[in-house]
């Protein structure tokens, strides 16, 4: 075998250290050109049009230094997309180098995070509090498309973050799934820290409050529980229906508003059901969330469609013709997310077949009838299919579950049908009434826990309602 050439691997070196030293001379602007671009192209979801403010401040032999002087921002970036700009950076550079978002032009990393005054539990250290919820810079007053739909609970936000508990306490806004309440809740708390940088915010789900009630219980830790929850400025909790049934967390949480209302601290709630309609809520919660403004938001109207995706399209600076978000308006009109969703899949298209958005990719892009965010995941029964394998079951006439008739023979399978499409789709209360000749969501409500009380109890009926989810799931698969 041949010895290694001393002189060879020295070239080697010399040659390694060059290319090294070439790369590092790379101006600070081209790596950011280079960064930018490689997440333009393969992380085009990620793009904002707010990232061309971020700038190349410094690199070192660990790290590239990406200045970000809001501090929402900054904090999202450092909690969501790090491996993306890791990613960007070690291709754009040809090294093995990380990213770190900075709030100064100062190389080293901001040693507490920009926004850590919004939190589960003020950030705490303890594993107790380390859960919290990421605001978006996306979910801002400025990009809210207000409607006939969403004007008073948009009025009624923007008024709770001017003047925290004197305007309206408890704040309460309720709808459908993709209505877009947590972009209002997101958007108070935004508000309020950038008139107040010191306020101590509190932004939580209602499940993780349950996680974290549950687990200071078990852990004896009450006592840092409440002082963490009752010392908020602002608590701000997501889908508060969820306390339905939980007694012991509803307990707490009573005793949670009483201690911030009586502060005079306040309290913006959101449900996909107005208090009087969660079922199980205890009475008391009851009164006290509408002791405030409660306010509903409705599906947008055709308009407020056209204008959200172009407010989208806009936040993702994606160019296309005004005739491409009135065909998805015209086409999609349950809620937001799925506009969203068509969105997603039409730039994907454009993407990977390197074209622009067009009225015909627009039309591939929503061929198979579903919004993007269902695309490839297993299909679920629309209502009207709900209604065609009930009227089929029962044999009556479609006329007739639509009609005021209140006969048993009509009620029953009415019932069903709107039990059948609460579980089964992702369609509100509300939305599901609608379908069933304009029905208030009470009426739906009614159904839904008569037919799952009764289902549990009566053997036909429980059968009935099997044997109809099974021609559903066998139409599915057809």
């Amino acid at each position: 075998m041949a010895k290694p050439n001393p002189t060879d691997a020295m070239s080697n070196r010399t040659a390694s250290t060059e290319q090294t030293a070439r790369k590092a001379a790379m101006s600070l602007s081209d790596i950011r050109h280079r960064v930018f671009d490689h997440l333009r192209r393969h992380h085009g979801e990620l793009c904002r049009h707010w990232f061309d403010q971020i700038e190349v401040v410094g690199m070192d032999g660990a790290n590239i230094s990406l200045l970000v002087t809001e501090p929402v921002r900054l904090s999202y970036l450092q909690r969501c997309c790090v491996p993306q700009f890791t990613e960007a950076a070690c291709v754009a550079t040809g090294l093995l180098i990380g990213v770190q978002f900075v709030a100064d032009r100062a190389t080293q990393p901001s040693t507490t995070p920009s926004a850590s005054n919004v939190s589960v539990a003020g950030a705490s250290r303890e594993a107790l509090f380390d859960d919290q919820l990421v605001l978006s810079p996306d979910y801002v007053f400025e990009t809210f498309v207000v409607g006939p739909n969403n004007r008073l609970a948009h009025a009624a936000a923007q008024a709770v973050a001017a003047k925290p508990g004197r305007a309206y306490n408890p704040f309460f806004v309720h709808g459908g799934v993709g209505m877009g309440k947590t972009h209002l809740l997101q958007a108070v708390c935004q508000e309020m820290l950038r008139r107040d940088p010191s306020a101590r915010i509190v932004y939580i789900s209602c499940s993780t409050f349950m996680d974290i009630f549950h687990e200071a219980v078990r852990a004896g830790r009450m006592m840092e529980f409440r002082h963490r929850f009752r010392n908020a400025d602002m608590l701000v909790i997501d889908d508060i229906h969820f306390l339905s049934k939980h007694e012991q967390t509803q307990e707490e949480f009573f005793h949670t508003f009483n201690a911030l209302y009586q502060g005079g601290r306040q309290i913006v709630l959101s449900s996909d059901a107005a208090p009087s309609e969660i079922p199980d809520l205890e009475e008391r919660l009851v009164s006290r969330f509408n002791c405030g403004l409660v306010a509903r938001i409705d599906r947008p109207a055709y308009e407020t469609r056209i204008a959200i995706l172009k407010t989208k399209a806009a936040l993702h600076d994606l160019q296309m013709p005004d005739e491409v978000p009135a065909y998805i308006a015209a086409r999609l009109d349950s809620n937001i997310r799925e506009l969203e969703g068509a969105l997603t899949r039409l730039r994907g298209l454009a993407m990977a077949n390197g074209v622009p958005i067009t009225l015909e990719l627009a039309k591939q892009a929503l061929a198979d009838g579903r919004p993007a965010e269902a695309a490839g995941a297993a299909a679920q029964p629309t209502i009207q299919q709900i209604i065609d394998a009930v009227t089929k079951y029962y044999d009556i006439k479609l006329s007739d579950l639509m009609s005021k008739r209140r006969h048993k023979s009509v009620t029953l399978p009415r019932q069903v049908c709107m039990w059948l499409a609460r579980k089964h789709t992702r369609f509100s209360l509300e939305e599901i009434g609608g379908y069933f000749g304009g029905r208030d969501h009470t009426t739906v409500m009614h159904a839904v826990r008569t037919v799952g009380s009764r289902a549990q109890t009566d053997a036909a009926l429980s059968s009935d309602v099997t044997r109809i989810e099974q021609s559903l799931d066998r139409r599915e698969t057809v």
